[in-house]
């Protein structure tokens, strides 16, 4: 299925899944008053009071999965990507959905719904799935939803686009005709539309002038035959191309960064939420090295410093002070002793650094006040690490900027991967575009509960 009607069975399909996860909530408040009466366990609430959970759970879920891949390529996933991709959508919100309840100061027994709900919600969105997908390959099989399409182009562009589709894909097509559009006239495509009954034409024309695809693209308008045109002929090895209009003008558009969708809006709300219960549960440490530090070195407490956020803005980035207050005045005579390659300084066993700040640095406590940056707006949770502005200023490969097109975060996969144990900056830089390509809601979760052991062991901290 193509365009407008897998925008519709996707819909359709979410619309249902809206309806189990609805019905899965329903039975898991219904089983939690069962064991009340049953078992002696204390009472819940009314179900009007978990109205708000339902409103949270419902409606965001399906956009949460298809973040996630749930709803595409249902023909070729396996059922145990399918078991995971559910998973993760569920625990993500029952995470979010956590934190809020926290806020609203629910009671363990009002919770213990939250618990019992995945466990019903999981196994109803894929005994749906399992239902829809068997119902869809009939249909697919007996040609039912089989498309009658031309493909035109140069025979090498058509080939080279058929092949690069996936086996699903070309078992939804009906391939009536292929057209050279580069030689043949555009009246020879008019009346393939006629005698084959075609339903949309896919143009593979890489190295076609562009005046013949409008051409042909106009025939196809008059003929009231859609026209899809492949972006192939800009080769990219990163950016996916997107569609999207200004002014009303059609834009094609080259994205290498996370597009905006309700999943960045997920992940904002959790920096928000995390970020203040962070700052709430780490308020007596807050208060402990504010303290160690004032006793341990003359000076301020709190270190600020211009970084570089997304894009390269800067904005002034907090951290308690661990080094001396002369600390950028001695940078220069230790330069030598720098043992990171490219614009970054780092020096084992810093000589700027007092003992307490060490303890600090140790156990990341120094990091805590870039809460505060969260809560601006100007970092994230998890993200590339800010650098300074003057390191920035001093990367030599563009390439490397690239991990400017996302906000910086509090941990990141350098963090949790051995922190200054890395000195390759190449490397560094690796990590973190390996987090902006594969960038995900559950790689958000897995780096955050990864950064708990990692601060704790006080891995690779120096």
């Amino acid at each position: 299925m193509l365009g407008r009607k897998q925008e519709f069975n996707l819909k359709l399909n979410q619309i249902v899944d809206s309806a189990l996860l609805a019905l899965s909530f329903w039975l898991a408040y219904a089983l939690r008053s069962a064991a009340a009466r049953w078992f002696g366990w204390l009472p819940i609430p009314e179900i009007d009071r978990f109205y708000w959970q339902m409103m949270v759970l419902v409606p965001f879920t399906p956009i949460v999965l298809e973040s996630l891949g749930f709803y595409s390529h249902v023909l070729q996933k396996s059922p145990l990507r399918s078991f995971s991709q559910a998973v993760k959508g569920l625990v993500i919100m029952v995470l979010v959905t956590s934190v809020i309840s926290t806020f609203g100061r629910q009671t363990a027994e009002s919770r213990a719904v939250l618990l019992i709900f995945p466990f019903l919600a999981v196994p109803a969105i894929l005994i749906r799935e399992a239902i829809a997908s068997v119902r869809l390959r009939q249909l697919v099989q007996s040609g039912v939803l089989r498309e009658r399409v031309v493909f035109a182009g140069p025979p090498a562009d058509v080939d080279k686009l058929i092949e690069s589709l996936p086996s699903g894909q070309i078992a939804e097509l009906e391939i009536v005709a292929k057209i050279d559009i580069s030689t043949a006239p555009v009246e020879d495509l008019v009346i393939l539309l006629h005698e084959k009954n075609v339903e949309r034409v896919i143009f593979a024309a890489g190295r076609v002038h562009l005046s013949r695809i409008e051409e042909a693209v106009n025939a196809c308008e008059l003929e009231g035959v859609e026209a899809w045109l492949w972006a192939g002929f800009i080769q990219t090895s990163i950016a996916r191309p997107t569609f999207d209009a200004m002014g009303g003008k059609p834009m094609l558009v080259f994205r290498c960064t996370p597009e905006i969708s309700w999943a960045l809006f997920v992940k904002a709300m959790i920096d928000k939420a995390g970020a203040t219960l962070m700052l709430v549960a780490a308020l007596p440490f807050l208060i402990f090295a504010w303290i160690g530090i004032r006793l341990a070195s003359p000076g301020p407490a709190i270190f600020s410093q211009m970084r570089c956020g997304r894009h390269g803005k800067p904005f002034r980035m907090f951290k308690f002070r661990t080094m001396c207050t002369d600390a950028e005045q001695k940078k220069a005579q230790l330069m030598q002793h720098n043992q990171m390659s490219g614009p970054v300084f780092k020096v084992a066993h810093d000589p700027r650094i007092f003992p307490f700040g060490r303890f600090l640095r140790k156990y990341s406590i120094d990091e805590l006040p870039q809460l505060i940056n969260i809560l601006t707006g100007d970092m994230s949770l998890v993200g590339p690490r800010p650098l300074p502005v003057d390191e920035v200023a001093n990367i030599a490969d563009a390439a490397h900027r690239r991990r400017l097109s996302v906000k910086p975060g509090l941990t990141c996969l350098w963090q949790i991967s051995g922190r200054n144990e890395i000195k390759d900056f190449d490397q560094w830089v690796a990590l973190d575009l390996e987090y902006i390509d594969n960038w995900s809601l559950w790689l958000d979760i897995r780096i955050l509960l990864r950064t708990v052991p990692a601060v704790i062991m006080g891995s690779g901290a120096r």
